[in-house]
C-alpha cells in the first residue's frame, strides 16, 4: 500500500513538472518531454556543464544562447537515443572511451596531474564518472549516425579530385608547403568529404525525428530563464 502511494505521489510531482523538497525548495523542475521521456531542469544545467568544458569556456560566459541550444541539442539526443534502443545497438569499447577524455586533458595545459584534473572538473560541476558518462554517450551515438547514415554518403572520385584541386592545392600554396600527389591523400579527402555529407544526412534526418515525434518544451522557459548554479 505505501509504495502505491510513493508512485502516485511521484506521478503527480512529475505532471506538475516540479520536483519539490521540504520548505517548498523546487530541487528540479521538467524543461522537455521527448515522446514522453522527461527532460529535468538538472540535465540541462549538466548539459551546458559538459559543453563549456569541453570547449574550455567559463561557466560565466554561458548566454541564453548557449542555453537554448544546449536544450535542443538535449532533445536531439534523445531521438537518436530512441534509435539505439535494441539488442542490435552498438556499444564503443571501454578503451575508446578512455582515449577521448584523454584527448579532452590533453587541452587543458594544467590538467596533467590528477589533483588539479578535479579541480577543473569540479570548477564546472563534473566528475569523473560524469564525464566518463557523457563522453561513452557521444560514441555510442556517433557509432549509430555513421552506421545509418555512411551507407547514403558515397564519395565518386570526382569530387575528390575538385576538392584536391580547389581546396587543398591553394592551402598548400598558401603555407609555402610543397604539393604531395593526389593518390596520396585521397583517403584523407574521402574520409574529409564523408563526414561533410554525414552531417549534411543528419540534420535531415533529425528533422524528420523531429517531424515525426512529439516534443514539448515547458512554456516558462524564455531566453531569460536563469539556471541554478
Amino acid at each position: 500500500m505505501n509504495s502505491r502511494i510513493s508512485i502516485a505521489l511521484l506521478a503527480v510531482a512529475l505532471t506538475t513538472s516540479t520536483l519539490v523538497a521540504h520548505a517548498g525548495e523546487v530541487v528540479d523542475r521538467i524543461v522537455a518531454t521527448v515522446n514522453g521521456q522527461v527532460i529535468l531542469q538538472s540535465d540541462w544545467e549538466d548539459a551546458i556543464r559538459y559543453e563549456a568544458f569541453i570547449a574550455k569556456r567559463s561557466l560565466d560566459t554561458r548566454s541564453a544562447t548557449d542555453r537554448k541550444a544546449a536544450l535542443d541539442r538535449l532533445i536531439d539526443q534523445e531521438l537518436l537515443r530512441e534509435q539505439m534502443r535494441g539488442p542490435d545497438s552498438l556499444q564503443p569499447a571501454e578503451q575508446q572511451a578512455e582515449s577521448q577524455i584523454e584527448e579532452i586533458r590533453k587541452h587543458y595545459d594544467d590538467a596533467q596531474n590528477d589533483p588539479k584534473w578535479k579541480a577543473l572538473l569540479a570548477a564546472h560541476h563534473l566528475t569523473e564518472d560524469e564525464l566518463r558518462r557523457r563522453v561513452t554517450l557521444q560514441l555510442e551515438l556517433s557509432l549509430l549516425v555513421d552506421a545509418h547514415l555512411r551507407p547514403s554518403a558515397s564519395i565518386n572520385s570526382k569530387s575528390i579530385e575538385s576538392y584536391y584541386q580547389q581546396e587543398l592545392l591553394p592551402q598548400l600554396h598558401q603555407s609555402g608547403a610543397k604539393d604531395v600527389p593526389l593518390a596520396e591523400v585521397s583517403p584523407k579527402i574521402k574520409e574529409l568529404l564523408t563526414q561533410q555529407k554525414i552531417t549534411e544526412l543528419l540534420v535531415t534526418w533529425l528533422e524528420n525525428l523531429r517531424a515525426g515525434s512529439e516534443i514539448h518544451v515547458e512554456p516558462y522557459l524564455s531566453s531569460n530563464d536563469n539556471l541554478n548554479e
